[in-house]
Formats: structure tokens, C-alpha cells, sequence
């Protein structure tokens, strides 16, 4: 039986109501996710910025800053925010866990059907938001904003390429390549990682094991106002191994197809000196010949022992049990109104 999607064409362009698919009920809010790591100078203007932007899209909406605990004043000013703001839900965390493990404890706690990432830095302006609502609602259950032009330097740039094609080997889908910070999803799609416990985390991955409806619109890239961004080539270049070796078996691949390419190459060498010796009645030259073929085959196994170190390391690090997050402390929760919108999520995820 078809399904034909109807959109509300008044309402949809008001952005007072709109919907996600054909069989799901105007959404009841938004719940905007924020990593919070040494930005107290920057959070006020955020945070003014998407009051003025989540209150033209939706009826009802929340902002969660979780505090990646900088060891600076910006847990203070969280808490600062929240006195006279009943939207706003501040989440220390116990340490440093990183972004990705913040952005996880931020998306366990959201209240809405529809949840929004964005980073703190301002780079993506929270008036950009409008533009993934608007593609969410043709139907995707996650959606990208894809910066027109990345303001990064080259050596950034190249790295950030190499961790988008992790993602892209670790997610199996074609839109990785336009990941980025800025994302809105489908609040549900988290029940498909409810039980995710690693230490690691790549919400991207994890959201790419419910879904495979995802989408891109191309958003506003700004200078990076104040500071500087947390995130240096060799962190890039360790979270792109991270996600190849957590969430992929293309390294493995890569081992069985070195294995396989040395072992034609061993099988030309040998039937090179069996020949060049029965035709010549000659020997291939000692030392040096078997100094280089030695020196190639040490080398391409010492490679593939280290891919095999580093999913053993994986599998070791999960046995040990360690948390994505621990939580401190919390600021404007209410556990009422949190376990009644989890009933709304679930009455709305039904079919």
C-alpha cells in the first residue's frame, strides 16, 4: 500500500508545526545538545542566539550544555545561564571524555523527538538550524549542514578528510563525507545505541546503526570568534584510527590483502632464483638480494601484527568495563517532565 506524504503547506513555512514522516504527529519541540569545553566567553551569545532561532521552529524547545569539565570558570557560568533560563540544562561531567562521549550523555538526556547538535565555538550559526528542520521534515531521519567553505587551515583540512573517510568506511553510507557538528535527528534513533557502554564513542557511527536515511544542506561556515579549537591534526588523525579500528573491519581487510599481495610477490621472487639457476646456472647476487626481500616481508608483517594489536587493544579496552561518562552534577533537570516526554517519544515512535 502507498504512503503519500502530505505537508501542511501554511504551517510548514510558519516552521510552527512540522512533521518527520507520513505516520508521526507535528513535532513537540526541539532539544538542542551542546559539548561544553572552556567557553565561558562564548556562551551567553550562543545561547541568547538560539533562544532567538529554536523559538521561530518550534513550540517547545530545550538547550543542554554538558560540560566536558575544562577545569575553567565555564561550569559557573552554566549555572548562571540556567537561573532564569527553564529551558536550559546544564551536565557536568565527572572528567575530560571528549566530545563525541559528551555529546552522547547530552543526547540520552533530551526531552523532544527532535535533537540538534551544534558546537560551541559559534563557527556554525545556531541561525542556520532552520535549514535541517526543513530537510528533516521531507522525510530524513538524520540530516547534516555541510559548511559552503571550511574555515581551516591546509593541514587541518587534510586531516579532517582523513577522518571523514573513516566515518565513510565505518558508517557505509555515501553522505559521510558531510558530516559535521551541526546535525538534527530523530530523538528515537538513539534507542539504537541505548546499550552502547564503550569508552569510545562516534555519535556519527552510532547513529548509522538505526538509520539509513541521511541527508546534507549546506550551511554557513564562520571564523572561529575567540580561542582556539580543542581538536589539533594528531587528535583528527587518532580519531579517524579510533573509528577505523572501533567500528570497521577495513584495517583486517587491508592486513589479508597485504598477506595476499606478498605472498604472489614471494612466489615471483622464488621462481626467479629456481629459473635465472637453471637457466644460467647462476645465483641471484647473496646479500643484498636477501637483505632487501627480507627487509620487505619483516616490514609488511611487522604492519599487519600492529592492525592485529590494535583490535586486540579494542577488545581489551571494552573488557575492562570504562564508561562513555560519568555525571557530576546537574542544573535545571526536571525528572518529571523528562519521564513524561520518554512516554511521548515511545507513544510517537509507534507505527
Amino acid at each position: 500500500m502507498l504512503v503519500y506524504l502530505t505537508l501542511d503547506l501554511a504551517r510548514f513555512k510558519s516552521r510552527k508545526e512540522f512533521y518527520l514522516s507520513p505516520t508521526i504527529a507535528p513535532i513537540s519541540g526541539v532539544s538542542t545538545v551542546i559539548p561544553v569545553y572552556r567557553s565561558a566567553s562564548t556562551l551567553l551569545g550562543l545561547v541568547d542566539r538560539l533562544e532567538s532561532t529554536l523559538a521561530q521552529v518550534a513550540p517547545e524547545f530545550e538547550v543542554i550544555l554538558v560540560c566536558d569539565d575544562g577545569l575553567d570558570e565555564t561550569w559557573n557560568a552554566i549555572v548562571d545561564l540556567q537561573t532564569n533560563r527553564p529551558w536550559l540544562i546544564g551536565i557536568r561531567l565527572m572528567r575530560n571524555y571528549g566530545q563525541h562521549n559528551a555529546l552522547l550523555c547530552g543526547i540520552r538526556s533530551a526531552r523532544w523527538p527532535v535533537t540538534v547538535t551544534i558546537d560551541d565555538d559559534l563557527q556554525h550559526p545556531p541561525e542556520e538550524i532552520p535549514k535541517l528542520l526543513d530537510e528533516l521534515a521531507t522525510g530524513f531521519d538524520v540530516v547534516y549542514g555541510t559548511p559552503e567553505q571550511e574555515r581551516h587551515g591546509l593541514s587541518r583540512n587534510f586531516a579532517s578528510r582523513c577522518v571523514k573517510f573513516a566515518l565513510k568506511a565505518a558508517m557505509g553510507i555515501e553522505v559521510a563525507g558531510d558530516v559535521s557538528a551541526l546535525r538534527a535527528f530523530r530523538t528515537e534513533l538513539r534507542s539504537a545505541f541505548a546499550l552502547h557502554s564503550g569508552s569510545f564513542v562516534s555519535i556519527d557511527v552510532l547513529l548509522s546503526w538505526a538509520t539509513s536515511r541521511f541527508s546534507s544542506v549546506r550551511v554557513r561556515h564562520l571564523d572561529r570568534e575567540q580561542g582556539v579549537s580543542g581538536y589539533t591534526n594528531r587528535k583528527l588523525m587518532t580519531h579517524a584510527i579510533n573509528m577505523l579500528t572501533g567500528f570497521s573491519g577495513l584495517p583486517l581487510r587491508i592486513a589479508s590483502l597485504i598477506g595476499l599481495t606478498f605472498t604472489v610477490f614471494g612466489g615471483f621472487s622464488l621462481a626467479w632464483v629456481v629459473g635465472r639457476y637453471l637457466l644460467q646456472g647462476t645465483s641471484v647476487a647473496g646479500f643484498p638480494f636477501i637483505a632487501a626481500i627480507v627487509s620487505i616481508f619483516s616490514g609488511a608483517q611487522l604492519a599487519c601484527l600492529g592492525i592485529i594489536g590494535e583490535y586486540l587493544a579494542r577488545i581489551h579496552f571494552r573488557s575492562m568495563g570504562r564508561p562513555a561518562y560519568l555525571v557530576r552534577t546537574e542544573a535545571g533537570i526536571d525528572k518529571a517532565a523528562s519521564t513524561a516526554t520518554e512516554e511521548s517519544l515511545d507513544g510517537e515512535s509507534q507505527r
